[in-house]
């Protein structure tokens, strides 16, 4: 459940604290005076998209923050290392600068937008403007169909199988190409394999080369500097060895007189065989150091011709080289045989269609299924929403074409309705007017929301092109709605507002030449006041007023009955 919304320097919203209540919460206010602004705080803090025109002029930055019960966000907390505060509550803040960077935190923990999009997906479920604008897109009906079916397994089936078909198919086009670009494929490929077969490649020879080649160019300076060595330690007169050695005679015989010498003695023992071990090591390194102008210039010449080869196949280094030659080799052989491997692949793509056939099959068993039972449940609803006549039809048609299915499915969905008696059901974009679309929509919300873990539900302008009796019925819809998990709900009417369990006023003043925008929670005369606005504007009349009272009291006893 939503507890709280804070609100600062978003629009015209300089600062705003909501405190939200169970059951239904209505928004109320003259259009413009910033209703939608509570909604864009809401997307904001569930991860929507947001930018610099959020931030209200002259700010450097606006935030929007709410807190949610954890509940429902159990396993997201676990996985992204968040732990919820005191009292099991979520803290979720989203800045957002004058320069357009955003911050996302969830009880101090930073997250990214795609992290607090599955966390708000878990928390609010926001039915804004354009979800009724989606509805008319038939392209949507088989998502909301496949929602209330919860088919997950008959939908991972399918994807698995159309998954492997596609890949044979994609095969199938790479293999599949003319005889005069399978000639010149062939002749490019096998001139590259060749080239690289006859380089001899081994991966880290470069490598090898390298070192080589600077020991090569430093060939001299580095006898100069082993034939010193050796004769300082060794060969030449005074060496150190020799005066090592000479030394520890002199110890030799000093120690019998004094035993204290016996250590430095030892040490020089020990000096003497390593000057001696070091000697020989500089001796065999100078031994080696004999070098040819052929092997420098054999040397030279295979880095450049690695480094040429590299260069013409944009190579890093040896192990690229050999893998573009595996490939060259593999898709040239394809080439080769490529009729028997197409052979195969068209073997292959008649068992995968049967695959897809029957797994789309008992996926289009359980849509029809599960349309039967939504066309039903959203007829009733509709009728409770003040449409006694409507019909409401799911339409499942076979994909039109081979092979017969594609991403989807075998099924193409379609919802109908006709709204009067003796008319026959069309299509939703054809037929339906703002108010019955609004009542669809809120109609499928409904019947969604009840297998729905989500908590609260957001309903921002649902109540567009409806009046009247539809407007109460809508409302008592909501409310009833609210029996279930917490609601929230933009509106402009009476009927709906007066439904409410907890009502906000949100007013637009202007102060010092700047708008400022405020949400106040409204006691039982506050909201007669606004009932009564809503009814007949700022002129509020006893006539009005006493209309607001008739209205929130029936609602009193409309709700009472369903506890």
């Amino acid at each position: 459940m939503l507890r709280s919304l804070h609100i600062e320097n978003i629009a015209v919203v300089e600062r705003a604290d909501v405190e939200f209540r169970p059951g239904l919460n209505v928004l109320t206010g003259e259009t413009g005076a910033g209703k939608s602004i509570v909604i864009d705080a809401l997307y904001a803090v569930t991860g929507g998209r947001t930018s610099r025109e959020l931030v209200r002029t002259g700010a450097d930055r606006c935030l929007a923050a709410a807190v949610f019960d954890a509940a429902a966000a159990g396993a997201w907390c676990a996985e992204n290392g968040v732990e919820p505060e005191d009292g099991g509550t979520l803290i979720v803040q989203r800045t957002v600068s004058a320069d357009g960077k955003g911050a996302c935190r969830v009880n101090g923990v930073p997250v990214t937008a795609g992290q607090l999009r599955a966390l708000g997906a878990l928390l609010l479920d926001i039915h804004g403007q354009n979800d009724g604008r989606q509805l008319l897109d038939e392209g949507r009906h088989i998502d909301y169909l496949d929602a209330f079916a919860g088919a997950k397994s008959e939908l991972a089936a399918y994807g698995a199988a159309y998954a492997a078909y596609q890949a044979n198919e994609r095969e199938i086009e790479r293999l599949t190409l003319d005889d005069e670009t399978r000639r010149r494929l062939a002749e490019s490929l096998t001139y590259r394999v060749q080239e690289l077969e006859k380089a001899q490649l081994k991966a880290g020879e470069e490598t090898e080369l390298e070192e080589r080649s600077a020991l090569l160019r430093n060939s001299e300076k580095l006898r100069e500097a082993a034939d010193g060595a050796y004769d300082a330690l060794y060969g030449g007169e005074n060496s150190a060895v020799d005066l090592a050695g000479s030394a520890r005679g002199y110890l030799s015989r000093a120690k019998g007189w004094s035993p204290s010498l016996a250590q430095a003695d030892a040490a020089l023992t020990e000096a003497v065989s390593l000057l001696q071990d070091a000697a020989e090591l500089v001796r065999d390194v100078r031994e080696s150091l004999d070098f040819s102008p052929e092997e420098f210039d054999r040397v030279e010449g295979r880095l450049a011709q690695l480094r040429r080869l590299e260069k013409k196949f944009s190579a890093a280094d040896e192990a690229a080289l050999l893998a573009i030659y595996d490939e060259s080799a593999k898709r040239l052989a394809e080439i080769e045989f490529g009729e028997e491997a197409l052979e195969r692949l068209y073997e292959k793509r008649a068992a995968l269609t049967k695959d897809c056939l029957a797994a789309a099959k008992a996926l289009t068993h359980a849509r029809k299924k599960a349309g039967d039972a939504l066309a039903r449940r959203v007829e009733r609803e509709l009728k409770e929403l003040s449409m006694p006549s409507v019909r409401f039809v799911t339409e499942i048609v076979p994909v039109a074409g081979q092979p017969g299915f594609g991403p989807r499915g075998a099924d193409e969905v379609r919802f109908l309705m006709s709204a009067n008696a003796g008319l026959e059901p069309g299509r939703i974009a054809k037929i339906a007017s703002g108010g019955e679309l609004s009542r669809i929509m809120l109609a499928l919300k409904t019947v969604f929301g009840e297998n729905d873990p989500v908590p609260t539900a957001v309903f921002d302008e649902i109540d567009t092109g409806v009046s009247g009796i539809a407007a109460s019925r809508v409302g008592e819809k909501l409310a009833q709605t609210g029996r279930q998990r917490q609601v929230l709900c933009v509106s402009h009417l009476p009927q709906i507002a007066a439904m409410a369990d907890s009502q906000y006023r949100i007013e637009k003043t202007e102060r010092g030449g700047r708008t400022y925008t405020t949400v106040d929670e409204l006691d039982r005369a506050g909201r007669r006041r606004e009932i009564a606005r809503l009814i007949g504007g700022d002129n509020i009349t006893d006539t009005t007023a006493a209309s607001a009272e008739e209205l929130l009291a029936a609602a009193d006893t409309w709700k009472n009955k369903l506890h």
